[in-house]
C-alpha cells in the first residue's frame, strides 16, 4: 500500500436556526451565503455524517473506510483495539449568531444503556466574541430536580444558570452532566467525543413557536444533570509561545495549544496515536518524511499515527489546537 500522509476532509456545513455567516467570512468556508450555518463538522465519524478525504490519492474515501484498510497505522494500535473502525473524535467550528438551547450530554454509561453510543465530553476554545457575549456553564446555585423542572415550566431557568463573559482565547471543558449553552455572538472551536447525543432542556421560547420548535428532552436530562453549584467555569492556562500549552486532559482526548513564531518539531510516536491539528489563526507548513502540507486558517488536518515525526513551520506565525489520545 502507498504510505499514509496528513489528511484533510471536506467540511460539512450544518444549517441551524441559531447559525450565522461567520464561518464563511472568517474561515473562507465554501458555504452558501443564503443559509444560516451554525456548525462546520471538520472531522466526523458520526454515522450518516462521515468525513470524506479532500486531498491526495485517498480523496473521496470516508474516515471509516480508511480505518478499515489502515487500522492502527492511521489511528494507533491501542486506539484501534479500543474503538475499532469508529474514529473517536469529532471536531467542529461553531458560529452562534443566536443563543443555543440550554442542554446537557450524558456520560458513556448512560449513552451506552440508552442509545448504544458514546457519551459526550467536549471542550470549547473561543475564537471570536462580540461585546458582552458569554456562555452559560453550570448553575450559580445548588438546584434540585424538582426546582429545575419548575423553573423550566415557569421560564425562570436562566436565573439559576452561571453566565460567563468571554473573550477570544478562553477555554472551557464541558464534562457530561454539565448544563450549558453557547451565547449569541460567539465563534468557537469544539473538540468532543464522537457523539451526537444532546438533551435539550430549555430553548428560550423557541420550543413554543411552531416555526422554530425542536424536540425537547427534559425527561431524559433530569437524571443526568449535575445539580451542584459551578464555582469555576473557564479553564485557566498560561500561554507560552513556542511551547505546547495543556488545555484539556481526559481519557477521551488530550488537547494542547501551540502558538508558534518559529519552527517546532513534534514526535508523538510513543503515544501510539493520530494527531489532529486545527489552525485557529495564521498559517503553517507541516513537513514530514515524504512531503509537506500548507495548513491555512480554519483548516483541520489528521496526521496518521504511522507518521512518527512532523515539523511545524509557521508562515510567519500560527496558532493551533493539537489533539490526540
Amino acid at each position: 500500500m502507498k504510505p499514509l500522509y496528513p489528511l484533510t476532509f471536506k467540511p460539512q456545513p450544518k444549517s441551524r436556526i441559531w447559525g450565522g455567516h461567520k464561518l464563511r467570512t472568517l474561515f473562507d468556508k465554501p458555504f452558501s451565503a443564503a443559509e444560516k450555518i451554525g456548525e462546520s463538522w471538520e472531522l466526523s465519524a458520526v454515522q450518516r455524517n462521515l468525513s470524506i478525504v479532500a486531498n491526495g490519492f485517498l480523496k473521496g474515501n470516508t474516515i471509516e473506510e480508511l480505518i478499515e484498510v489502515y487500522l492502527g497505522e492511521l489511528v494507533g494500535d491501542r486506539i484501534y483495539e479500543r474503538y475499532g473502525v469508529e474514529f473517536p473524535i469529532l471536531v467542529k467550528l461553531i458560529d452562534a449568531a443566536e443563543t443555543l438551547s440550554v442542554q446537557v450530554h450524558p456520560d458513556d454509561a448512560t449513552a451506552l444503556e440508552r442509545h448504544n453510543a458514546y457519551g459526550k465530553t467536549e471542550m470549547w476554545y473561543v475564537l471570536q466574541a462580540d461585546k458582552g457575549a458569554g456562555l452559560y456553564v453550570g448553575f450559580n446555585r445548588h438546584l434540585s430536580p424538582a426546582e429545575l423542572y419548575e423553573r423550566v415550566q415557569r421560564n425562570t431557568l436562566t436565573d439559576a444558570l452561571n453566565f460567563v463573559a468571554v473573550q477570544p482565547g478562553d477555554m472551557f471543558f464541558i464534562a457530561p452532566g454539565t448544563i450549558h449553552a453557547i451565547g449569541q455572538g460567539i465563534v468557537l472551536a469544539e473538540i468532543q467525543q464522537t457523539s451526537d447525543i444532546t438533551y435539550r432542556v430549555y430553548d428560550w421560547g423557541r420550543e413554543h413557536n411552531p416555526a422554530t420548535a425542536r424536540d425537547m428532552h427534559l425527561d431524559l436530562a433530569i437524571d443526568v444533570i449535575d445539580y451542584s453549584k459551578k464555582t469555576t467555569a473557564k479553564t485557566p492556562y498560561h500561554l507560552r509561545p513556542n511551547t505546547p500549552v495543556p488545555l484539556a486532559r481526559s481519557s477521551c482526548f488530550i488537547t494542547d495549544l501551540l502558538e508558534l513564531d518559529r519552527p517546532m518539531a513534534r514526535n508523538l510516536a510513543d503515544n501510539d496515536s493520530f494527531i489532529i491539528y486545527v489552525c485557529l489563526d495564521g498559517c503553517a507548513t507541516l513537513r514530514y518524511a515524504s512531503g509537506n502540507h500548507i495548513l491555512p486558517k480554519g483548516q483541520t488536518i489528521l496526521v496518521p499515527a504511522a507518521i512518527a515525526d512532523i515539523n511545524i513551520i509557521p508562515e510567519p506565525a500560527v496558532r493551533l489546537l493539537e489533539t490526540y489520545l
